[in-house]
C-alpha cells in the first residue's frame, strides 16, 4: 500500500485560524493553482474553470450539463415541466457548489474580483436551476438559503473593482442596490424576519458607510463641512459666508467651483 505522509507539508504553511490562508503556486503542469489551507489539510484548486480540473460528462461542469440536458428536453418536447433534477442530482451540484465556495473565497482575499464574480455567478445559477426542476423543494431550501450570502460576496467583489478606481460613488451605489436586492429577496419569501437580524445585511449597511465616510469630499461637500464647523464654533460672520457660496454654486452650478 503506498503511503505518504503530508504533515512536513502541513508544518512548512501552518495554519492561522485569524484569517483565511491562501496562496498562489506554480503546479507540475506549469499553471498557477490556488491553495487555501484549512485546519486539517490543504486544498487545491485550478484556477478557472471547474476548481477540481474535472470535465464531468465532458462538459466544463456539472451547472453546464444539468443546464443542456434541460434545454434539450425542452428542444424535444416543447416544454420542460417534466424535466426534474433527483436528491442525488442535486447533491452531485452541491459537492460542485461547494468547491467553487472555496475558490471565490480564496479569490476575494487575492483580490482577484473579476474571479469571485465569476464563481459566485456559477453558484448563483446552481440555485436557479435547482430551483425550477428539482423534484424535493427540501433540496430547493438547502440551495436557496445562501443566496443572500452569495449576492453579498458578489457585491463586495463588484464595489471593491471601483473602489480600486478611487470610484467610491459607484462602489456605494452597488452596495446599496445589493442591500435592496437581498431586502427583496427576504420579503420575496417569507422570510422579513431576517431583515432586522441578517449578518449578509449587517454587514454590508456597514460597508456602505464606511464606504461613504472614507470617499473623499467633493468641493461642495467640502464647504458644507466647512460651514458645519463654523456653525459649531458660533462663527457666524464665516458660517454666513460659506452658506452664500454654497447657494451660489447650487444655482449657478459647479464652474463657480473653478
Amino acid at each position: 500500500m503506498f503511503r505518504q505522509d503530508f504533515q512536513n507539508l502541513l508544518n512548512d504553511w501552518p495554519y492561522d485560524p485569524s484569517r483565511v490562508n491562501v496562496r498562489k503556486i506554480k503546479g507540475r503542469d506549469g499553471r498557477e493553482k490556488i491553495q487555501l489551507r484549512l485546519d486539517m489539510g490543504i486544498l487545491q484548486m485550478e484556477t478557472t474553470g471547474r476548481p477540481d480540473g474535472t470535465r464531468p460528462f465532458n462538459k466544463a461542469s456539472l451547472l453546464e450539463y444539468f443546464t443542456e440536458k434541460a434545454r434539450s428536453f425542452r428542444a424535444k418536447y416543447g416544454f420542460d415541466e417534466f424535466f426534474v433534477l433527483s436528491h442525488s442530482d442535486c447533491l452531485k451540484l452541491q459537492r460542485e457548489a461547494l468547491q467553487y465556495y472555496h475558490r471565490f473565497v480564496a479569490l476575494l482575499y487575492l483580490k482577484e474580483y473579476d474571479g469571485v464574480i465569476r464563481d459566485t455567478n456559477h453558484n448563483l445559477r446552481i440555485i436557479d436551476l435547482v430551483t425550477r426542476y428539482a423534484a424535493d423543494e427540501r433540496d430547493i431550501m438547502s440551495f436557496t438559503q445562501f443566496r443572500p450570502y452569495l449576492l453579498m460576496m458578489q457585491i463586495r467583489a463588484k464595489a471593491s473593482l471601483f473602489m480600486a478606481r478611487y470610484d467610491f460613488k459607484k462602489a456605494e451605489e452597488i452596495v446599496e442596490k445589493g442591500i435592496s436586492e437581498i431586502e427583496h429577496f427576504y420579503i420575496e419569501n417569507d422570510m422579513s424576519e431576517q431583515l432586522e437580524s441578517s449578518v449578509v445585511l449587517s454587514f454590508l449597511k456597514k460597508w456602505s458607510q464606511e464606504i461613504r465616510e472614507s470617499r473623499p469630499l467633493s468641493p461642495l461637500e467640502k464647504l458644507q463641512r466647512e460651514l458645519n464647523e463654523a456653525v459649531s464654533r458660533e462663527d457666524f460672520e464665516r458660517a454666513a459666508e460659506l452658506r452664500d457660496r454654497i447657494q451660489e454654486i447650487q444655482e449657478f452650478g459647479d464652474e463657480l467651483l473653478s
